[in-house]
């Protein structure tokens, strides 16, 4: 949001359950075009030239793919261009890692790229996909290394203890073999309404 706003001038509305991240994201767009809401994403509302989406459609589960295309559809003007960034699987599933909803994300489930498509049936056409998910083996990697490297400091904090370190570390590294291994993927969608010509053809 402020990348868009400092950048590009853009206007953003943005939604998160999140306490913290509202309050954080209030302090580092001050003064900026920013509101940020307190809100689930299904409340949102209006009309927008953009609707954008990081990391979201990991954690609202395969029931909710379509409602939340859906969301997209309605916030996006006649015209709007739609950007949806999210892990993604090789396979269809319904059920995340026990292991994985138990100690990191509850609930979690990433999409395959079947589940989106058949999400945006008679609503949205996918003008674009890329995937990147070699990429983020290397982000995981370098995460682990900062997070090795402060260990010995995050150590002593009582909130950190051994179990702590020997979970983290699995999963930034059981993620990473997921990337490198390519089952799992990280998708970029551009989306826009049906009926809508296409971003790069559009006639000025």
């Amino acid at each position: 949001a402020r990348f868009a706003a400092e950048r590009y001038g853009a206007h953003v509305t943005g939604h998160t359950v999140s306490k913290e991240q509202v309050a954080l994201g209030r302090e580092l767009c001050a003064g900026l075009p920013v509101e940020l809401k307190l809100q689930d994403y299904r409340e949102a509302s209006g009309s927008y030239d953009a609707v954008v989406s990081i990391g979201l459609m990991e954690h609202i589960g395969y029931k909710n793919y379509r409602g939340y295309m859906e969301v997209v559809d309605r916030c996006l003007k006649p015209d709007g261009i739609a950007f949806v960034h999210t892990i993604g699987g090789n396979r269809s599933r319904k059920l995340v890692d026990p292991w994985f909803h138990k100690y990191i994300f509850p609930n979690a489930l990433v999409p395959s790229l079947a589940q989106i498509s058949a999400a945006t049936e008679e609503l949205l056409s996918i003008e674009d996909v890329h995937n990147f998910g070699p990429y983020y083996d290397q982000t995981l990697m370098a995460w682990h290394e900062r997070f090795e490297a402060a260990w010995p400091e995050l150590s002593k904090s009582s909130r950190y203890d051994e179990r702590f370190y020997r979970m983290w570390r699995y999963y930034l590294l059981s993620c990473a073999a997921g990337f490198r291994g390519r089952f799992t993927q990280l998708y970029q969608l551009v989306l826009t309404r049906i009926g809508t010509p296409q971003p790069d053809c559009r006639v000025s």
